[in-house]
């Protein structure tokens, strides 16, 4: 059963399409499968399917060929909710979802970069998982003046789409520094990471449309099951 705060159906999908097609794994001008076909590969209806190739539709990265076909169009210059998340399955691509393992309100972690002017912050921690396999650990810090409560039920897979339809804050900006870390204390079972061990590790400093400091994260990921991946077109 979807979360309540999971994105709908459809767009999960269609977001899973987006990545796939920013991944190379769907090139410009090729043809989709039959839909009942895909529909089936996916695990999904017809009608719900269709509903996420509207969408696709709409945002210009397909063209519905009546009698012929879904082919892929040229891409450059569109985006989706995940443009930010950078970890990708080793052959690319794969749907991002997350679980919250804590929501707390805490003050600021030692040597963290300035994000906002207030003392405490909300901080998430999460499982990052592709295609339902967990691959990496989030913790992320929102600068307590950007919201005054958070919990977990309220949040949704993409936190910067649930900033800007929930908060009004549009992350406009990032700066990703990628490295080695040891995992954390806090590593549950069920992620291929052992506390303490070195492991993929990246920290970012996020930044609203307006240029203001307002998020600092850490993700710590397994290098075996995923990769850090960035585009420039």
């Amino acid at each position: 059963m979807s979360h309540p705060s999971s994105l709908p159906l459809y767009v999960r999908i269609s977001e899973g399409l987006i990545r796939d097609i920013q991944a190379g794994r769907l090139i410009a001008g090729e043809r989709l499968p039959p839909e009942r076909e895909l529909a089936t590969s996916i695990g999904t209806s017809v009608g719900t399917l269709r509903k996420a190739l509207a969408d696709l539709e709409d945002r210009g990265l397909l063209e519905r060929r009546q009698g012929s076909g879904n082919y892929v169009r040229e891409t450059s210059g569109t985006t989706g909710v995940y443009a930010f998340f950078r970890l990708e399955r080793p052959e690319g691509g794969g749907l991002p979802t997350a679980d919250v393992l804590s929501v707390r309100t805490c003050p600021k972690p030692a040597g963290a970069p300035d994000f906002g002017a207030a003392p405490n912050a909300h901080r998430i921690r999460r499982i990052r998982s592709l295609d339902g396999l967990p691959v990496a650990l989030e913790e992320i810090w929102l600068d307590g003046g950007q919201a005054k409560d958070l919990g977990a039920p309220d949040l949704s897979e993409s936190l910067y789409h649930f900033y800007r339809t929930r908060l009004g804050l549009w992350i406009g900006r990032v700066e990703d520094r990628i490295g080695m870390d040891a995992a954390p204390a806090w590593t549950p079972e069920r992620v291929p990471l052992e506390p303490g061990a070195p492991c993929g590790y990246v920290e970012r400093i996020a930044w609203t449309a307006e240029g203001a400091p307002v998020e600092f994260s850490r993700t710590w990921f397994d290098s075996d099951s995923c990769r850090y991946t960035s585009r420039l077109r």
